[in-house]
């Protein structure tokens, strides 16, 4: 196939068509230049989440929004090319050209609903979201909305700084609604589905002073050592039992089957984070299993003080990022990788 001829202004992104159909490399003509309260981004690595998996399969619908392509994405890690007109009192941080930045999956909300007017932008009535209903990282330039850009801490390479926007994000507020959980003497956490996200916060958890059981998929061997070396003291497959009663428990897979068997787990008290966006339905249990002011809580997104007192955490704490890169136009393959479960970390598309 032939290829456009190089140009400073030519680029690659790789497009979702059609829900269920494979990703395709488009080449566009023109660089993206921000708007005001924006800024333009030169992508340097792009994790590749879970939740990228369920809008390329059709399982998070675009209602409501514009039809047309969709740039999948929301780990984006890259350094700013290009800044919009920041108006009188903007509440972007001071960014410069050249700065390295993170584009989280947060990527737009309106600042007027009564959810944002109360410090709760993640659950904003008219919220958009990076490579959902915004063009995403799977590309070699982005154009994010100020607001919602991080700095990323000097520590981690690109590749290694990526998931920390997604899986690390994520697995972060999960911590933080499982922490009311976590207040007694013992302080053990249950997590299930050991992936991107599981692997960055069992660190987080170790590190404040938590007890940590890994559950994976039956015979992930590999999981289950990558668990024990990040200081899990127990790992095994989510039809075993842990040695002890957990505290608190979250789950990173989308298997409802899941709830009732982390409710289970958790000893009266105990609060089950549910911290994917989308989940297979959750099967009937007794009554009995939830009794004891057990709870069951979700994640929505995140917001802007989650995103920079985790980067502030990160900046202290070396995390151990497990990550396996590849180019960008193996876009596809690396979804079908994850859907396959054949990572143990995370996986991380370079430009």
């Amino acid at each position: 196939m032939n290829q456009p001829a190089p140009s400073p202004t030519r680029w690659r992104a790789m497009e979702l068509t059609e829900p269920g159909r494979p990703l395709q490399l488009a080449w566009r003509d023109r660089l993206p230049e921000p708007g005001p309260g924006q800024v333009a981004i030169t992508v340097a690595a792009c994790g590749v989440c879970r939740t990228d998996l369920h809008i390329v399969d059709g399982e998070l619908p675009r209602a409501g929004y514009p039809a047309g392509p969709v740039v999948p994405g929301h780990e984006v890690i890259g350094r700013v090319r290009a800044l919009g007109e920041m108006g009188e009192g903007a509440e972007a941080p001071g960014l410069h050209i050249g700065q390295r930045v993170g584009v989280p999956w947060l990527g737009w909300t309106c600042g007027a609903c009564d959810a944002c007017r109360a410090g709760r932008e993640n659950l904003c009535e008219r919220s958009r979201f990076t490579g959902w209903q915004l063009p995403g990282g799977y590309a070699e330039h982005i154009v994010a909305d100020a607001r919602y850009v991080f700095p990323i801490p000097e520590r981690y390479s690109d590749a290694q700084a990526a998931p920390l926007l997604c899986a690390g994000l994520i697995g972060w507020r999960a911590y933080r609604m499982a922490e009311p959980a976590l207040q007694g003497p013992t302080r053990r956490l249950g997590l299930w589905g050991f992936g991107a996200a599981a692997h960055l916060i069992a660190q987080v958890a170790r590190h404040l002073g938590c007890e940590v059981a890994a559950y994976t998929r039956a015979g992930d061997a590999a999981a289950q050592d990558l668990a024990r070396k990040l200081g899990a003291a127990w790992a095994g497959s989510s039809d075993d039992a842990a040695p002890w009663p957990l505290d608190a428990a979250i789950l990173f897979a989308p298997v409802g089957a899941l709830v009732p068997a982390a409710l289970r787990a958790v000893r009266p008290g105990g609060r089950v984070v549910c911290a994917g966006i989308h989940m297979s339905d959750i099967p009937s249990f007794p009554y009995a299993w939830l009794w004891g002011e057990r709870q069951i809580v979700s994640v929505a997104n995140l917001t802007r003080e989650d995103g920079l007192s985790f980067m502030r955490l990160a900046a202290d704490l070396p995390l151990q990022a497990a990550v396996h890169t590849r180019p960008l136009e193996q876009a596809q393959a690396a979804l079908d990788d994850l859907r396959a479960g054949r990572y143990t970390g995370a996986a991380v598309l370079l430009p």
